[in-house]
């Protein structure tokens, strides 16, 4: 009877196990699938969201984006060109939220996204920051559902990714 009642939970077997590709329990993984679930209901709402606060916060990396590098910050919004590439972010989180059981998947996408990145001149400083507009933007949109166990669990989650890019964006 307790074994179901923890499985209920989440809590069953193996679930603290530690993958040591992702550095990730199973049930992290869980919490990071389960609550990325919430975020991916309206992709572009979310996307939309994440880079108009990038943006809000750092204004300069607006200027990397020749589409809409003039469009003023309270226009992004209903610029088409914007929210494409903030639906090819979500696209790019969903890909690694989907492969978090598949490590070499995931660092496969993570290699190309990160290539991409780099010939375009982005850096490591600019990605460390999108991972903190990434974490508030997810605390904002999950509310009370974005627990203490579900901030480590996307904390550790993002790191893990962001590591991967750093590796092809410093060499």
């Amino acid at each position: 009877m307790m074994g179901t009642f923890m499985r209920l939970l989440g809590l069953g077997p193996g679930e603290d196990r530690v993958d040591p590709a992702t550095g990730l329990t199973e049930r992290q993984k869980k919490l990071v699938q389960n609550t990325w679930a919430v975020i991916r209901k309206d992709e572009a709402r979310s996307g939309v969201a994440v880079m108009t606060a990038f943006f809000g916060k750092y204004p300069d990396y607006q200027k990397n984006f020749p589409a809409f590098a003039d469009t003023p910050l309270d226009e992004l919004a209903g610029n088409k060109r914007f929210q494409a590439h903030c639906m090819s972010i979500v696209a790019a989180l969903n890909d690694v939220i989907d492969s978090l059981h598949d490590p070499g998947l995931m660092e496969a996408t993570l290699i190309g996204l990160a290539e991409r990145h780099k010939k375009r001149g982005q850096t490591t400083e600019q990605f460390q920051n999108l991972k903190e507009i990434l974490l508030n933007v997810l605390s904002q949109g999950l509310g009370r559902q974005y627990t203490q166990e579900v901030a480590e669990a996307w904390d550790k989650t993002l790191e893990a990714a962001f590591t991967k890019i750093y590796e092809i964006l410093e060499h």
